[in-house]
């Protein structure tokens, strides 16, 4: 297996990921993810419930956090939660994780969203959902939220497809609008496709979107199988090329359990196999993980290929364990952190 921190050891400051060189021992460089995180309950319908927390874009600030802890890159999440002591707790195991929390709301009168899971033998997931008015839906309810506030400091920005679902179209037009203005002075943004129907009043909405996402992005991570569902294309190798001929300079397709896909500058695919894995327990997070280990290793100084295959480790270490966030011990030889 690969390990990410055999790979990380080939560099030590960041490269120019279109940015500026700005190494650890410098001004840190702030990569700041915004979106949703939920409460989580784990278990069968009336049986034994295990309370936790995650969210797509949590999750890989999780990730990202704890593979990037050595390397002096700040990561900060940016959501609403409420006032309650749920969303404290929330606050407090956010601040454990490494995960900067000076951009969250904290919303005087809702509170935030919750989720179950239940897995099947196969480790396959069935979500039911509670978020219809979560805190993080009203996140750009204020007249200036702080994440536009820090704009100026913020290097890198990464969000979802989730991101802009649960936000109304204002708040969509200003999370664009701040990717748009941060890649207009240089800093990176980096869009995830995570795609749910169900968030969405219509697939050509969220198309819309999804095409303006994609324009003022420098990196796209796409699940190739959400990309087809949303665009209604019938075989993988249309939803490749669809991926190919997206305007975006870098572009990496998860595919499961097949070899992932990377492409620069309209350049032809590189296949980077996945990790088998003898049991999968659960993939919530699969995805989220990849995208944490496939940036961590970017901003490291790794090349495409060679990130994706970091991403794919994290990814088939996360899907044995049940939840969101795995414990650190069980990945702390993949990132090089003393386990918690």
């Amino acid at each position: 297996m690969l390990l990410l921190h055999s790979l990380f050891k080939m560099k030590s400051c960041f490269i120019e990921f279109g940015i500026n060189m700005i190494s650890p021992q410098s001004q840190a460089f702030r990569a700041v993810l915004f979106g949703e995180c939920m409460l989580e309950l784990q278990g069968q319908a009336f049986g034994a419930m295990q309370q936790s927390f995650g969210g797509d874009t949590l999750n890989t600030a999780a990730y990202l956090a704890r593979c990037s802890a050595s390397t002096g890159l700040a990561v900060d999440y940016a959501t609403a939660v409420g006032e309650d002591p749920l969303s404290t707790e929330l606050l407090r195991r956010w601040a454990q994780e490494g995960i900067g929390c000076t951009l969250v709301h904290r919303h005087p009168r809702r509170l935030p969203g919750l989720y179950q899971i239940q897995v099947d033998p196969q480790g396959e997931r069935t979500f039911l959902y509670w978020r219809d008015q979560s805190a993080a839906r009203a996140y750009f309810d204020e007249a200036l939220t702080p994440l536009e506030a820090a704009a100026d400091t913020i290097d890198l920005l990464y969000f979802s497809g989730i991101s802009l679902a649960i936000l109304d179209g204002d708040g969509r037009d200003r999370l664009i609008a701040l990717a748009e203005r941060l890649r207009a002075r240089g800093a990176r943004v980096v869009f995830d496709n995570n795609y749910r129907a169900r968030l969405w009043p219509d697939r050509s909405i969220a198309q819309a979107w999804y095409d303006r996402a994609y324009r003022t992005s420098t990196l796209a991570l796409l699940t190739l199988d959400d990309e087809m569902l949303l665009r209604g294309l019938s075989g993988e190798a249309q939803g490749l090329d669809f991926a190919h001929a997206l305007p975006v300079e870098e572009v990496v397709v998860k595919r499961g359990a097949q070899p992932s896909c990377v492409r620069m500058n309209r350049q032809g695919w590189t296949e980077v196999p996945t990790v088998p894995v003898e049991r999968v327990v659960d993939t919530t997070a699969a995805g989220d993980s990849f995208g944490a280990g496939y940036l961590a290793a970017r901003l490291q100084g790794l090349a495409p290929a060679e990130a994706a295959a970091a991403g794919n480790a994290l990814a088939a270490r996360v899907i044995q364990h049940r939840g969101a966030l795995i414990p650190h011990a069980a990945m702390a030889d993949l990132c090089g952190r003393p386990s918690v």
